[in-house]
């Protein structure tokens, strides 16, 4: 590893605007996080960066992932100085490619360089090129197609002489049964002794048609069996390109990853296939983060924070807002930045842990059901770090309760009303309410910006997001159909106060109908998926209408969310 700055362009002093700004105790938990004030004067400045690069603003509209590390190094920067007491500077990268290069002077070079000329991978990756090439060529060859039109002539002209064969054939045998049952009248008629010879000529007849019915069959069929081993000779070249290609593609994707080495704070050193249990994804390594992480470890520069933001439109299925700041990805970066950061004194999961010191309010209570109010921040059911959660709390709260007592769920970031079921009946009937949607519940919702109408519906199809889960996506060729209705209540300069009456009850559906550019474009305040991180999300299950499951009287609860825009 490296520990000077000579000829490095991508170490970027702090702007002023970082002045007086103290460093955060610990280093960035990437996966959730709000970019601490050093990292958003850092994005600031690449931000005017990227505008002053006009000539990349046709490329990145359609949307790109950029990111900062603030890093510490021991000497000044652009000077030639004995002062070694560490500095503040910043580094910054994109994700993929820019303008068709890896390499850019203002940010940080790639993990693995895909695009050297002299490399193994932009050579064989050529002669992949090389045999689509072929395999498209011999795909669309004339000679190819002349076989085909050759073949299917044959099938047509086959077809059309055996059928002219058989009606021959049935012609015939129509003619010599009327001269067998005229020869046979003869005889019974005593006019005539039955012509013999007449019925030898009959049958030698029939056996010479069919005789020729089967040669002309096995005719045709010789030729076209012929015709079809050509293709078959011909396209077996194609298939035995398609298996090199394959075979060469996936031999090239496993040596990539190995190539993949990265570092961690501890100076260990692993690459893709090490770190991940199974075959990494496509693309793994690519990322910012991982990126930003390999310079400072490679120069000795130490990290202080981190943050990544979107820059161009949002893409069609998932949400992302111009400028504003996102996690790094669960699907590449979790396996890879929880290597890197080893030896890094990082944040905690700022929800692990969260919810153990919040209690839910019981607003409703009987001998079959309740309705209780849980808080932002508290599970529905236990987690994988076993979490307090509206289970356990109910559980404790009603010992001689049947099982399973939770009817619904909500999200967790997301606060309001949950009806608990005390028996099996009571919970059988409450659920089919529930498949039957007739349950019906209303949300309120502080949202970001103004939503331009006063009310409507949206109807935007959702399904997970495989490879950033657990977001979701819009997706109108996989998504199950989700409706919600809306109402705004109240605007303030920025914010809107919105009630939401979910249709259907897919997974964020209310987080995702906010935030998504086909939907209300505004995302729920503190919504740390598809919005920006604050103090809590301000969505609240506000009421919730069903029939009470024994007595079948239609009841409605409710708890005032407490929310304003004013």
């Amino acid at each position: 590893m490296r520990n000077d700055n000579t000829d490095v362009t991508f170490l970027h002093s702090m702007p002023l605007a970082a002045q007086g700004i103290d460093e955060p105790e610990k280093f960035t938990f990437p996966f959730c996080y709000k970019p601490h004030p050093l990292c958003v004067a850092a994005a600031d400045e690449v931000k005017s960066y990227i505008e002053k690069r006009t000539e990349w603003h046709g490329e990145i509209k359609s949307g790109k992932m950029f990111g900062v590390l603030v890093v510490r190094y021991g000497d000044t920067l652009g000077e030639s100085s004995c002062d070694k007491k560490p500095k503040l500077g910043y580094i910054a990268a994109f994700s993929g490619i820019l303008a068709g290069q890896n390499h850019h002077d203002y940010f940080v070079p790639p993990v693995y360089d895909l695009q050297n000329p002299d490399g193994y991978f932009y050579k064989e990756e050529a002669e992949i090129s090389a045999i689509n090439r072929r395999i498209d060529s011999m795909n669309k060859s004339g000679e190819l197609r002349t076989m085909k039109d050759t073949l299917a002539r044959m099938e047509q002209q086959a077809q059309a002489e055996i059928g002219a064969m058989k009606e021959k054939v049935r012609n015939a045998k129509c003619e010599r049964d009327k001269k067998r049952e005229l020869n046979n009248m003869c005889s019974v008629s005593g006019c005539s002794v039955p012509d013999a010879d007449m019925a030898k000529e009959l049958i030698k007849e029939s056996q010479f048609m069919k005789a020729e019915l089967r040669r002309t069959k096995q005719h045709w069929a010789g030729c076209i069996d012929r015709q079809k081993k050509l293709i078959a000779g011909y396209t077996s070249g194609i298939e035995q390109l398609c298996a090199e290609r394959k075979q060469r593609s996936q031999h090239l994707q496993h040596w990539l990853f190995r190539q993949f080495c990265v570092y961690n704070a501890n100076g260990e050193r692993k690459d893709l296939t090490e770190i991940f249990d199974g075959e990494p994804p496509a693309g793994a390594g690519e990322c910012c983060a991982p990126k930003l992480l390999q310079t400072a470890y490679i120069y000795g520069w130490q990290p202080v924070c981190m943050a990544e933001f979107w820059w161009g439109d949002s893409p069609k299925d998932t949400v992302r807002h111009h400028g504003a700041f996102y996690p790094a990805c669960r699907s590449k970066c979790l396996p890879i930045l929880g290597f890197m950061m080893q030896g890094l004194d990082v944040e905690p999961d700022p929800l692990f842990g969260k919810g153990r010191d919040l209690k839910i309010e019981v607003v409703y209570d009987d001998d079959d059901i309740a309705v209780v109010n849980k808080p932002y921040g508290m599970l529905a059911v236990p987690g994988k770090e076993n979490k307090l959660s509206v289970y356990s709390i109910v559980r404790a709260l009603y010992p001689e309760a049947e099982e399973p007592m939770i009817v619904h769920r909500l999200d967790m970031d997301t606060s309001g009303l949950m009806i608990i079921a005390k028996n099996k009946e009571a919970h059988k009937r409450l659920q089919m309410q529930f498949l039957c949607h007739e349950v019906k519940k209303r949300y309120v919702a502080v949202l970001e910006g103004h939503v331009s109408k006063a009310n409507g519906r949206i109807e935007l199809p959702i399904c997970a997001d495989i490879t950033d889960r657990p977001r979701q996506m819009v997706s109108y060729e996989y998504g199950k159909k989700a409706i919600t209705d809306f109402e705004v209540l109240s605007y303030s300069k920025d914010r809107t106060l919105i009630a939401f009456m979910p249709q259907t009850g897919r997974t964020h559906q209310l987080r995702l109908h906010s935030a998504h550019k086909d939907g209300l474009y505004c995302p729920i305040v503190g919504d740390r998926l598809y919005g920006q991180e604050a103090d809590r999300m301000y969505l609240h299950a506000e009421s919730v209408t069903f029939k009470h499951p024994v007595t079948g009287v239609e009841m409605t609860v409710k708890a005032d969310s407490g929310f304003s825009v004013e």
